[in-house]
């Protein structure tokens, strides 16, 4: 059975809001502030950080006449020789080549580093061999070792290997797992995943190799794309490295190549150097904007015990 009335709702709000039993509800206005005030300070965090980026491209267009008397951000007189001045490259090699040494650079290392420290994470995380606690921690004792102190007798090693001026001792230590952080991490994420599943697959018939690439890799790509991020930047960024080892200005990458456009004895061009450094960190962005998700999953699932 159903009723009718004829009283409008709005007549009907009214009446039962004046009699108490159903009062109005109306929307918080509080929560509504707290969040306008979060997000102006996220909005002004986010200024702040983009900033030197914004400027960094805008400069790109200041001649380099401008630079030490225009400090604002819009350059007076914007032109576009600094990019026709990079494009054309220096002392003789072209900027395409730059970009091409310190892509391989970068790739050759993600490649070596995503394999030796996989397969060292796979075997302190899983395979019981004699001494195996002493090496890992002889292993994390490395990243209390700075860079500096190795680089004297690394460099007497390449040299007498004859391998100075080559690519391979920036690229041959990726591929024997000397990365200790990277081990580190892939190695939490491999005992966060179940030994039944292991068990499982050595029943039926698999080795440690078959156990390693149908089961722990893939349960692992998280971790694998998290260590290629900060491989592929910390390479492409790298400049120690490359200055001690490579000698060739043909087989210089960006971050050496920078270097030429700023002479300590004659003028510096400086609408150059920025251009360059704008058009070397463009790589870097794209690179981590497109794996970007791969990183927060990462972090996300290192918590998660299985």
């Amino acid at each position: 059975m159903t009723y009718t009335t004829d009283v409008p709702r709005a007549e009907f709000a009214e009446i039962t809001t004046e009699g108490g039993r159903a009062p109005r509800r109306r929307a918080p206005r509080r929560k509504t502030i707290n969040t306008v005030i979060w997000f102006v300070v996220l909005l002004a965090f986010t200024a702040i950080v983009l900033y030197p980026l914004v400027w960094l491209l805008f400069s790109t267009f200041k001649p380099s006449s401008e630079f030490g008397q225009n400090p604002g951000l819009l350059p007076e007189n914007p032109t576009i020789d600094n990019y026709v001045k990079v494009v054309e490259g220096i002392g003789g090699t072209p900027l395409w080549q730059f970009f091409a040494n310190s892509l391989f650079i970068a790739v050759m290392a993600v490649i070596g580093t995503l394999i030796s420290s996989a397969l060292a994470a796979y075997a302190f995380a899983r395979i019981k061999f004699r001494g195996v606690g002493v090496l890992f921690a002889a292993m994390i004792g490395t990243l209390l070792l700075p860079f500096h102190v190795i680089i004297i007798p690394q460099y007497i090693l390449f040299n007498k290997l004859e391998l100075v001026d080559t690519y391979w001792p920036l690229i041959l230590p990726k591929f024997l797992a000397t990365e200790a952080f990277f081990v580190f991490l892939i190695v939490q994420f491999i005992r966060n995943i179940p030994r039944d599943m292991d068990e499982a697959a050595r029943i039926d018939g698999a080795g440690h190799l078959r156990i390693f690439f149908s089961i722990i890799v893939p349960l692992i790509k998280p971790a694998l794309i998290t260590s290629a991020i900060f491989t592929f930047i910390w390479t492409w960024n790298d400049f120690l490295g490359p200055l001690l080892y490579v000698n060739s200005p043909e087989k210089y990458p960006l971050p050496i190549a920078l270097r030429l456009y700023n002479d300590a004895t004659s003028t510096s061009d400086y609408g150059a150097t920025v251009a360059v450094s704008f058009l070397a960190l463009l790589p870097i962005l794209i690179f981590f904007i497109v794996f970007q998700r791969f990183l927060v999953e990462g972090v996300a699932t290192q918590g998660l015990k299985g």
